[in-house]
């Protein structure tokens, strides 16, 4: 299904003849339409499309027209955008549910008449979203009833204070925090498209991190060396906490059959898109998350009350989602995402929030340990609330600062409560990272039991989580803050242990060379430091370095190598300093405790390195 949709001053339509034998009956509305300020979607539905393309396609004219801030929409059947139409009486269905499922989000929707010859006049407005092209398809995607259901569940946002009190959001006082007001104005308004390149998407290329790939789907990535050393350390260290909470590593498909029964009922209880893959005439997905082999796997274990909370983890390399093109868009949303996927199963919801709060408190390190602040929000079944509001007051506590609360009147999907670490951009669009999920649901979908102290058999609890969120999404909020650092004029930098390169070694002349390749070699293994041996200027190699951001630049000139010390500028202090090169190593070694090391695959020397742009 393809839509262009128009946001005009004004448009007018009349029937002329019947363009074909099954042409609709005109009723009075249709004979004659005449609307002003309002968004005009000419709409054609394609062969082989199915009833989730009305679901999304519906969602896109929506998010479209709330953007545009318009409550006025025309549907007009418009075949001439495909070279593949579907049957006339399915392309008539297909547009009046279109048109029917905008009416019930209270527009006020107008429909051009299908099969018709018509007259149009209409001005289009002149602004950067006043004209949109959308398809979706049946046929490329699978789409799940949980967002169709997410679409039609009637949410209420509040914000939640440090003491547990609820305010709506339109009466809280935002004077002092920006970026709640931001992200609640986000969440609620769900405007995800980027109208221009944010941050971190000019500085991933000026990094030379990450690029896009033009032979593969929009969304999926090729990782130069300084980006996968990022992405191997963040990638090492959410798995090496994992495993220190005591959870089982695992390794599960990315192909799934479509019609096993367990996964083709969660399919419809996850809010995703899904690729669809045909192989001997049998439909799979490609995974989505690690949610469903880890389920398998646990169905066909045997264990008991002894063993919970068992947890189990996987960094998936890669997860799979058909996010809509339009909201495809550098490190923040991706079609193929590296996502640390742990799920915990546990005895009763006691349980469950008891280490529901102790996975919030890893999270809240591993926000920390990208140096990255992030707004919470927590999106809770009503009834769940009601019964457990003590201990959300505790969460709060924990917290310490105001948070968002969705409050949902159904649940869409599996799960009762949930939180989220969310970041603010540099073009105000808000992304989610860490999160955790209570999951009640899964246990009977997938026939998960365990042998409970009495004997009996028993359902557990699942808590579904990512205590880091996506590794890209790390990158990108890590590029995201330093970015607009740098814009406000201020020092942009890297996390300590995920800068590429810690210490440059610049030596001022040939002369000190072998004393600056020795001090290089005696770093090797303890920190990553390389040598700019480039026939350049002093002034040149020192702004180059700072331009890579590295924390340590160390310039060599006769005095330090006759005498063993060095001259160090820190990033983000203009003094120079003289020290010993082991003090160095051992001070960047205690400033990293604790966090991955691994070396950079590049050549240590500039002057053998080349340009991946």
């Amino acid at each position: 299904m393809i839509t262009l949709a128009l946001h005009v001053d004004y448009v007018k339509v009349k029937p002329v003849e019947k363009a074909i034998e099954s042409a609709e009956q005109l009723n009075k509305e249709m004979e004659s339409i005449d609307m002003k300020e309002a968004l005009v979607a000419f709409l054609a539905v394609e062969d082989g499309d199915t009833e989730s393309a009305v679901d999304s396609m519906s969602a896109q004219i929506e998010e479209h027209a709330r953007k545009v801030n318009t409550s006025n929409i025309l549907v007009y059947p418009y075949v001439h955008l495909t070279d593949k139409p579907a049957n006339p009486s399915i392309a008539l269905d297909f547009t009046r549910k279109v048109a029917d499922a905008l009416t019930s989000k209270q527009f006020n929707v107008k429909r051009a008449p299908f099969g018709w010859y018509k007259s149009f006049e209409l001005r289009v407005k002149g602004h950067p979203l006043s004209e949109l092209s959308k398809r979706v398809s049946g046929k490329e995607e699978a789409v799940s009833q949980s967002i169709a259901q997410e679409a039609q569940t009637k949410s209420e946002f509040f914000i939640m204070t440090p003491d547990g009190k609820l305010t709506p959001v339109d009466k809280f006082d935002f004077t002092k925090y920006r970026n709640l007001k931001v992200f609640a104005n986000y969440e609620i308004k769900k405007s995800r498209v980027y109208e221009r390149d944010p941050e971190h998407i000019i500085l991933m290329k000026e990094h030379e991190l990450v690029q896009p790939e033009p032979g593969s789907d929009v969304g999926n990535l090729r990782w130069l060396p300084k980006g996968r050393l990022m992405k191997k350390l963040l990638e090492r260290h959410v798995t090496d906490t994992c495993i220190r909470e005591g959870a089982v590593e695992v390794e599960t498909p990315l192909m799934y059959d479509y019609q096993h029964p367990a996964l083709e009922k969660y399919l419809n209880r996850f809010p995703s898109r899904q690729y669809v893959v045909t192989s001997d005439k049998k439909k799979f997905f490609l995974r989505f998350a690690a949610c469903f082999g880890q389920f398998l796997i646990a169905s066909s274990s045997t264990f008991s009350y002894k063993s919970l909370p068992l947890r189990m983890f996987e960094l998936t390399r890669y997860s799979f989602r058909r996010e809509q093109s339009g909201e495809v868009a550098g490190l923040r949303r991706l079609r193929a995402f590296t996502m640390p996927d742990m799920h915990t199963l546990t005895a009763d919801l006691e349980q469950a929030k008891r280490d529901f709060f102790k996975q919030m408190e890893i999270s809240q390190k591993m926000m920390s340990d990208i140096e990255c602040d992030y707004e919470v929000a927590f999106r809770i079944l009503k009834e769940w609330y009601e019964q457990n509001k003590e201990w959300y007051a505790e969460i709060a506590k924990t917290i310490g600062k105001p948070m968002l609360v969705e409050m949902f009147d159904r649940r869409y999907a599996y799960f009762i409560t949930k939180f989220e670490f969310n970041v603010v951009d540099s073009l105000d669009k808000c992304t989610a990272l860490s999160t955790v999920q209570i999951d009640v649901e899964n246990a009977e979908r997938f026939d998960i039991s365990y042998v409970a102290q009495d004997g009996t058999r028993k359902r557990p609890y699942i808590l579904h989580a990512s205590v880091s969120g996506a590794v890209e999404r790390q990158i990108y909020a890590i590029l995201e803050k330093q970015g607009m650092i740098r814009s406000k004029g201020g020092v942009p930098k890297y996390p300590l242990w995920l800068a590429p390169t810690q210490v440059r070694i610049i030596p001022v002349s040939e002369d000190q060379m072998e004393y600056a390749r020795a001090l290089l070699h005696s770093m090797k293994g303890k920190v990553r430091a390389d040598l700019d041996d480039r026939n350049e200027s002093l002034a040149k190699r020192i702004r180059e370095a700072e331009k890579e951001w590295v924390p340590y630049i160390i310039v060599v000139g006769k005095e330090e190598a006759a005498s063993g010390n060095v001259t160090v500028r820190r990033r983000g202090d203009s003094k120079q300093y003289k020290v010993d090169p082991a003090e160095l190593i051992s001070e960047i070694q205690e400033k990293t405790a604790g966090y991955p090391f691994d070396e950079l695959s590049l050549s240590k020397e500039l002057s053998k390195r080349f340009s991946f742009i």
